[in-house]
């Protein structure tokens, strides 16, 4: 549905949902899935994060707490806050929960290993007390390429940022993406133990944008919040009685050894603005438009949907289901 913009209004007014009777909608979403699938509950990876709050705290309102279990799954390089505010939201929501470290399992890979190799490429002394994350240019900035860059950080705190070969670059998102991948092999292996089903938690920006790992945390049985803007998911978890830490903290790929934003990482811009150009890209608004939404220029928001455009085309695959050679529908 277009929507005409007749005066200067935010991100947040643009966006603005009955949250109550959206959260109503999923919950009923939720729970004819879990009919048809057979499954009796729902198993999650809980974060701490926004999104992941708010598919529990939605699991709970369509299930009760006794079919949700949250699993919290640390390795090296998780931050501090992630395990203790993923026990906040449990414990608010009166759900099971169950910690298991993956980082034995991620050195048995490789992972941290692998990753170190293609980082001493281009820092050649890295090594351990070390620290480092991968960070993307500024795409409000003008820049004709976004390419990757390095930032390292040695035992002393000093920092340098490098370039990023593409080889490199590819080596430690490969490298990196195991982690994702791991957690949802626990994630499966709780879920069949239970006869339950698993919850992913993207939201439309992550979703649209690719902004997961095939088979990794993009695997999932349900993902009843990928419809929603991240602008919508922070309304809803704020309606749902979500803790103010969790409504206050930045989205964060929680990946990297070095703290690291995912707009840093992948979108260069803040969440908020990013949503409101994919709204005025999806709903045929103008450039002009959109620009006042987002307190942007038309060009700068002409930028980003080419950005968006791109980022489409590139990661179209992380959506497509296996390719075949013949027809199976007669099958299926």
């Amino acid at each position: 549905m277009s929507v005409a913009i007749t005066e200067p209004k935010s991100p947040e007014s643009i966006l603005d949902i009955d949250c109550a009777a959206e959260a109503d909608r999923i919950a009923a979403a939720m729970r004819r899935q879990l009919r048809t699938m057979k499954k009796r509950g729902l198993v999650l990876g809980l974060s701490g994060g926004i999104d992941s709050s708010v598919c529990a705290a939605l699991a709970v309102r369509a299930l009760g707490a006794r079919n949700v279990l949250a699993l919290l799954m640390p390795e090296h390089d998780s931050e501090s806050d992630s395990g203790r505010l993923g026990r906040l939201v449990a414990d608010l929501l009166g759900i099971g929960c169950i910690e298991e470290d993956i980082a034995p399992a991620l050195a048995a890979l490789g992972c941290y290993e692998r990753r170190d190799g293609f980082i001493r490429q281009v820092v050649p002394r890295y090594g351990a007390g070390w620290r480092s994350k991968v960070v993307i240019a500024d795409l409000a900035s003008g820049e004709g390429f976004r390419l990757s860059s390095l930032v390292v950080e040695d035992p002393d705190g000093n920092r340098g940022t490098h370039r990023l070969p593409l080889s490199v670059y590819l080596g430690i998102v490969a490298a990196t993406s195991m982690k994702q991948r791991t957690r949802k092999q626990i994630e499966y292996f709780h879920a069949d133990r239970l006869n339950f089903a698993v919850l992913g938690t993207p939201n439309r920006l992550e979703f649209d944008q690719g902004f997961f790992v095939k088979n990794g945390d993009g695997a999932a049985d349900l993902k009843p919040i990928a419809h929603l803007y991240k602008t919508q998911v922070y309304a809803l978890a704020a309606a749902l009685g979500l803790p103010d830490e969790i409504l206050s903290r930045p989205p964060t790929t929680d990946t990297y050894s070095l703290a690291q934003t995912q707009e840093e990482f992948y979108f260069s811009m803040p969440y908020a603005q990013m949503d409101v150009c994919l709204y005025g890209l999806n709903n045929g608004l103008s450039s002009a438009d959109t620009a006042v939404a987002a307190k942007l220029s038309s060009e700068q928001v002409q930028r980003v949907w080419r950005d968006i455009a791109s980022k489409r085309k590139s990661t179209a695959y992380l959506h497509a289901r296996p390719q075949l050679a013949g027809d199976v529908s007669e099958v299926l």
